[in-house]
């Protein structure tokens, strides 16, 4: 194992992370910001070719990995590839996610509601569960696993019980990885975005009249705000405090590089 792939238990920089639906949107500027601080990255989604993009002129840090999170053989599958290429992984970004239509609890099929779920909730919970065990058993132990959690966990918005029910889930998810981690130095947070502008969020301009949108002034108060997220200092019997700043995404994705690299820091540092 090379000094650079040891080097996140050791504190000392960048190591190998994993970002789930690293395609577009959120993962793909995740993932891109990684490459730029010296990361090595895998790279998992449906498509193949988007992937490739997102790894555009860092195609020697990259792994391009195609696979559905909700898909149990998949998930086995991926974690595989990159054990064999990199022997050890270091960071997990659970951040593959879908949005079912924006109906009433009573209009919203059961497929949609499942297909919700078996993304959002069971897709995050087999990534994270390979993770752990890759984290635990590897040499030095531990890692960091982020969930990619949602301001509707604490303040949803109208219309959007499949989604929001499965934010509530990833909270309960992370806060019971952060404890059962402690022994073996790997770390669980969320990150609770707000409002975002990305291929997920787009309404064709015929359904718009059909979806309650959020206020300016209320997605202005979301994207702005400053999430203090408690989370379990591994092997330490007290809590830290991790702040993100959500501005950190702008609405085209161009990333505030000081931020997220501070976010970043604050998770993997």
């Amino acid at each position: 194992m090379s000094t650079s792939e040891s080097s996140l238990s050791a504190g000392r920089g960048p190591g190998i992370a994993l970002v789930t639906g690293a395609g577009s949107g959120i993962g793909r500027g995740v993932a891109r910001k990684l490459f730029s601080l010296g990361w090595k990255v895998a790279l998992m989604g449906r498509r193949e070719d988007p992937l490739k993009e997102t790894a555009q002129g860092f195609e020697s840090h990259a792994l391009v990995v195609t696979g559905d999170v909700s898909n149990e053989h998949d998930v086995d599958r991926v974690f595989a590839a990159i054990v064999d290429r990199w022997a050890r992984l270091d960071l997990l970004f659970n951040n593959a996610g879908i949005f079912p239509p924006g109906q009433l609890i009573d209009e919203l099929s059961v497929e949609n509601w499942r297909a919700s779920v078996d993304v959002n909730l069971t897709g995050a919970f087999l990534c994270a569960r390979a993770a752990f065990g890759q984290m635990r058993k590897q040499s030095p132990q531990g890692g960091r696993i982020i969930n990619n959690g949602s301001i509707s966990a604490h303040s949803p918005r109208p219309q959007s019980v499949g989604y929001t029910a499965t934010k509530h889930a990833i909270t309960g998810l992370t806060k019971s990885l952060s404890l059962d981690g402690r022994p073996f130095d790997i770390a669980c947070g969320p990150l609770a975005n707000g409002n975002r502008s990305t291929r997920i969020t787009l309404v064709p301009r015929k359904a718009k009249e059909d979806f309650i949108f959020p206020s300016k002034e209320s997605t202005r108060v979301n994207t702005a705000m400053m999430a203090k997220i408690p989370t379990v200092t591994p092997k330490r019997d007290k809590m830290v405090r991790v702040r993100f700043d959500l501005r950190a995404v702008t609405a085209n994705l161009k990333l505030s590089q000081v931020s997220w690299k501070n976010s970043i820091r604050s998770i993997v540092g």
